[in-house]
């Protein structure tokens, strides 16, 4: 096996993960990040909403929420 080989051998798999890496963090495009924040934004809303719905429920029972 010709010397020069040997070097490419070693580098093979950082540079394949560094690749990958690259592509995957690269990858998406924004319109479907713009769509997941509005959803996900509506979504915390409404949770918010239901949990302050039930600290005002446990604070008129007097029973403490639990995780």
């Amino acid at each position: 096996m010709p010397q020069f080989l040997y070097p490419l051998l070693l580098l093979a798999c950082p540079l394949g993960v560094g690749l990958m890496t690259w592509l995957m963090l690269r990858g998406g495009s924004d319109t479907s990040r713009r769509t997941e924040s509005s959803a996900t934004r509506a979504e915390l809303d409404e949770l918010r909403k239901k949990l302050a719905a039930l600290r005002a429920t446990s604070e008129e029972t007097g029973q403490p929420l639990r995780n």
